[in-house]
């Protein structure tokens, strides 16, 4: 429309000085109404990257408009790049994506000043990672080679995170021997996602008295195929609760196998308080001998979303589908209430889950349970293997495609950690080349 807009105005000789600033108007408003568009869509994805009822063609819809809404800022030139930095009056990090994108595309040398901006709160350094992590790597060359000889430790932070989000090596220094410690995380962290089996003494061994660089330390040394000993103190970390606790016992419990997984359970989760915990480790596990139980928890409005996922990480049976969802019940209350006085503002995390139908759900598992055996690990309806993992990275939603993902490296101790965040059209690309 703005390339249009501009030819029309080179045609119309003619026109008179106010229907040239209309036309100049218009353009602006065009420009405002991309860059908002795309930064807010990013903000969405953000939330639809680990969503529960997202599939990968959905995701690839969503990226489709984000993508059209770029294009239209970037075919403005210095304009669509002045109609981004408009937005720097009260910027968030979908701000800061539009800016990391266009930046990195349109003009890399005034990537310095978004750096500067990115240290002032971890919202927007989440925004510009998101921005390399969309970029295409033509786009990152030089740049980020700068970036990791930086003596700046954001500046290495980015490049390295940069490399890893493209699975490529960022060959500097040891882990061990950064000063930094988020950058020294991030180093952990791209050990596991490249699947640098090299590393595995390195990470199995780590005592950092950093909590997060411990923590991507030992993911990495579970990812990579570490024994025991990373795997208790993984499930250990998950097991003490705080920011880490979701990404640490998804791991550990897909890692370990179904006798050992349900022992950790029962040792660390039998209280009443953490039942959720128990149901959720439950789906991680894949133990078919849960699913009675899983059904039995349907009849609690509170934890029956919650129960549906894991039975469905097991069985593979989608819940969205007739008969087996209903409507939510009357009355009841999901995520931040109404209530002014209500300090709790967090999002329901069933939300977006299914409502199961208890009864359709036994009638399945009674028709079809035999020929699940009970003590062999399944993962959405078969055992975990490349094949099925890699069909469940095509076609199922975005949780169960994380543990698919999961899967594929425990399963071949060493393979890079498919990235389920990548923009979906290169997602597409990366499963065509592993089928």
């Amino acid at each position: 429309m703005v390339r249009a807009l501009r030819c029309r105005e080179l045609i119309d000789g003619t026109a008179r000085h106010a229907n040239m600033a209309s036309h100049t108007a218009v353009i602006h408003d065009v420009l405002s109404s991309h860059c908002e568009e795309a930064s807010g869509l990013w903000l969405t994805r953000a939330r639809l990257i680990d969503a529960p009822h997202v599939t990968l063609f959905e995701l690839q819809r969503h990226d489709e408009r984000i993508a059209a809404h770029l294009d239209g800022v970037s075919v403005a030139g210095a304009a669509g790049l002045d109609a981004c930095r408009r937005l720097l009056e009260e910027p968030d990090a979908g701000v800061l994506f539009l800016l990391a994108v266009r930046t990195l595309e349109d003009e890399p040398s005034r990537l310095q000043s978004l750096l500067d901006i990115a240290k002032s709160a971890p919202a927007f350094r989440a925004g510009v990672l998101a921005g390399f992590g969309w970029a295409e790597p033509g786009r990152l060359r030089g740049v980020v080679a700068n970036l990791l000889g930086s003596p700046d430790p954001l500046h290495r932070l980015f490049g390295v995170a940069a490399c890893s989000m493209h699975r490529v090596d960022p060959a500097i220094a040891a882990p061990q021997e950064e000063a930094d410690a988020s950058v020294r995380a991030r180093l952990f962290r791209a050990a596991g996602e490249l699947g640098q089996q090299g590393m595995l003494p390195v990470c199995a061994r780590s005592a950092d008295e950093d909590a997060e660089v411990q923590f991507w330390a030992t993911w990495s040394a579970v990812l990579l195929g570490a024994g025991e000993n990373a795997l208790a103190k993984l499930a250990g970390i998950g097991f003490e609760g705080g920011a880490r606790q979701a990404q640490a016992l998804q791991l550990a419990l897909q890692a370990a196998n179904p006798d050992h997984g349900h022992a950790l359970l029962q040792a660390n989760a039998a209280e009443p308080e953490r039942l959720r915990i128990r149901i959720k480790g439950a789906g991680c596990i894949g133990n078919p001998r849960y699913v009675p139980w899983l059904i039995s928890q349907m009849s609690d409005d509170k934890l029956t979303r919650l129960a549906g996922e894991s039975f469905s990480l097991i069985t593979g049976l989608d819940l969205s589908r007739a008969p087996f969802e209903r409507m939510p019940p009357e009355n009841f209350e999901s995520g931040p209430t109404e209530d002014p006085e209500d300090d709790n503002v967090a999002m329901d995390e069933d939300d977006d889950l299914p409502w199961p139908v208890q009864s359709e759900v036994q009638k399945w598992w009674d028709k079809n349970g035999a020929r699940f055996t009970t003590g062999v690990r399944h993962f959405m309806g078969a055992p975990p293997s490349r094949a099925h993992c890699i069909e469940v990275l095509k076609n199922s939603y975005q949780r169960q495609r994380i543990a698919a993902a999961y899967h594929l490296c425990l399963l071949n101790p060493g393979t890079p950690l498919f990235e389920w965040r990548a923009p979906a059209g290169r997602q597409q690309r990366a499963l065509a080349q592993l089928s």
